[in-house]
C-alpha cells in the first residue's frame, strides 16, 4: 500500500512539473510577439515558477554597441510581469513599473556591462504563475 500512495505521489508531482513547463511554454509562445523580426532572439531560456512574492533572477552580459530587447511576461495577458535591470552596483538601470509594466523594452548599450535582471508577479493581478523574459538583439 505505501509503494502504490509513493508511486501516486510522484506521478501526482511529475503531472504537475509537466502542467508547469506546458504552462511556461504557452507563455513564452505569447511572449515572443514582442520579439520582432527587427531582433535576433539570443537563444536562452528565462524562465521561473513564482508564487506571491517570490523573485527570480537571471545574471547575463550585454555587450557594447548593441540594442537589446527584453520583453517579459506571465500570462495570457501583457503587464503581470515587472522585471527590473540591475548594473553589477545594484543601481537600477531600467524598471518596467515606471511604465504601467510594459511587456518589454529596448535597451541601447553603450559599453559591454554585467546585469542581473529581476522578474516578480505584479501583486495586484496575479499570485502565482510562469515568469519569462526574452531576450532579442538588433540586426
Amino acid at each position: 500500500m505505501r509503494r502504490i500512495l509513493q508511486l501516486l505521489a510522484l506521478s501526482a508531482g511529475l503531472t504537475g512539473a509537466v502542467a508547469a513547463h506546458a504552462q511556461c511554454d504557452t507563455i513564452a509562445t505569447l511572449c515572443e510577439k514582442h520579439i520582432t523580426t527587427a531582433y535576433i532572439p539570443d537563444g536562452q531560456f528565462y524562465r521561473a515558477l513564482l508564487r506571491e512574492d517570490e523573485v527570480a533572477e537571471f545574471n547575463l552580459t550585454l555587450f557594447g554597441g548593441t540594442t537589446y530587447r527584453v520583453a517579459g511576461c506571465s500570462g495570457i495577458g501583457d503587464g503581470n510581469l515587472i522585471f527590473t535591470v540591475y548594473d553589477k552596483d545594484r543601481n537600477v538601470l531600467f524598471s518596467n513599473k515606471e511604465y504601467n509594466n510594459d511587456p518589454y523594452w529596448d535597451l541601447v548599450v553603450a559599453n559591454t556591462l554585467d546585469v542581473t535582471i529581476e522578474a516578480q508577479l505584479d501583486p495586484s493581478k496575479a499570485h502565482s504563475g510562469c515568469a519569462v523574459l526574452l531576450i532579442g538583439f538588433k540586426k
